[in-house]
């Protein structure tokens, strides 16, 4: 099945995120030209993430905290961040003014 062009998109703004330093699904969404696409963006990592060997840990919710629960890839997702010098909290939030990505052009 072909991805299409909007989901192309998602997958180079993901691959383009930095160690250590995140975007949230909604920024993603936005920056894909996708308004109020987070469950899209979040449906591209879910389908596409091993197929294109996307970083999936460096993706988050808009107030900085890991979506996945603790035992279904959360405590995970927080061992990769740590591993890249992210401060993770115990209840699994992120500082996103010390770690968000803003990519230097925001068309993609």
């Amino acid at each position: 099945m072909p991805i299409s062009p909007s989901s192309q998109r998602i997958i180079a703004i993901i691959s383009a995120i930095p160690r250590g330093r995140l975007a949230s699904y909604s920024q993603i969404a936005g920056w894909a030209g996708i308004p109020n696409g987070a469950r899209r963006v979040a449906r591209v990592l879910h389908s596409c993430s091993v197929k294109h060997g996307l970083p999936w840990h460096r993706v988050v919710k808009a107030n900085g905290a890991i979506a996945l629960p603790h035992d279904a890839g959360g405590s995970l997702q927080a061992g990769m961040l740590r591993s890249e010098g992210v401060e993770v909290s115990e209840n699994m939030q992120i500082d996103l003014k010390i770690y968000g990505w803003q990519p230097e052009i925001e068309t993609f």
